[in-house]
């Protein structure tokens, strides 16, 4: 058990190289990927999550932590392509068409990650075509838009109006976010939810899909 709880704290304080060495020595005491995942990333970024509402970590301790659960997973993830075993949620997220900014999207993705989903990053100045060949390609359960520029957050409209025009947007769910985004803008283009902050985004998630 000493592992598990090692990964836990090394996510829960930010230490990517702490992180990396729990997980190589719990894959080599026999601990599944995937009850690494269970018992102590997604506790541990619950905690990150929870900590962060409680204004007790900010900005920099999601960004470590978030690098902590990556150092973690970057174990995993062949593991687990090998034996064929797959995250129960797959997200694909991506900085809309035209915005640069990514800091906001790497922490969501981060946290969504760290809580047991299957993150596909399209990275920045996604085209709205993009997002639909990956929604098509990859047949993702959600999909995550965000936007830091007011000039940007048109192209969130354009890109869920792009998913319906391809017969695509009923068989995904589609949160945004982003400093100038409200839950009035989610409401006029359709979107299925906003939240402000990572945290609020991997509930936002839960309960969307949980209402499937």
């Amino acid at each position: 058990m000493a592992p598990l709880n090692e990964l836990y704290d090394a996510i829960l304080n930010g230490d990517a190289k702490k992180a990396h060495s729990a997980t190589e020595a719990a894959l080599a005491a026999g601990t599944p990927p995937m009850e690494l995942i269970a018992c102590s990333m997604v506790p541990a970024m619950d905690e990150v999550g929870r900590l962060f509402e409680a204004e007790e970590y900010f900005v920099p301790e999601l960004l470590l932590a978030g690098r902590a659960m990556k150092s973690a997973m970057s174990l995993l993830r062949p593991l687990l392509a090998a034996s064929g075993q797959k995250m129960s949620v797959r997200a694909v997220i991506g900085t809309v068409k035209g915005d640069l900014h990514d800091i906001g999207k790497n922490i969501v993705a981060s946290m969504l990650e760290g809580s047991g989903f299957e993150v596909i990053d399209l990275g920045s100045d996604v085209s709205p075509e993009k997002f639909v060949a990956a929604v098509e390609e990859l047949k993702p359960h959600v999909v995550c838009m965000s936007a830091l520029l007011t000039v940007t957050m048109p192209a969130m409209k354009t890109t869920i109006d792009a998913l319906q025009n391809a017969g695509l947007r009923t068989k995904v769910k589609v949160l945004i976010g982003g400093a100038p985004v409200t839950s009035q803008y989610a409401k006029e283009i359709g979107a299925d939810g906003y939240s402000e902050n990572a945290s609020g985004a991997v509930g936002l998630v839960k309960s969307l899909l949980a209402e499937v």
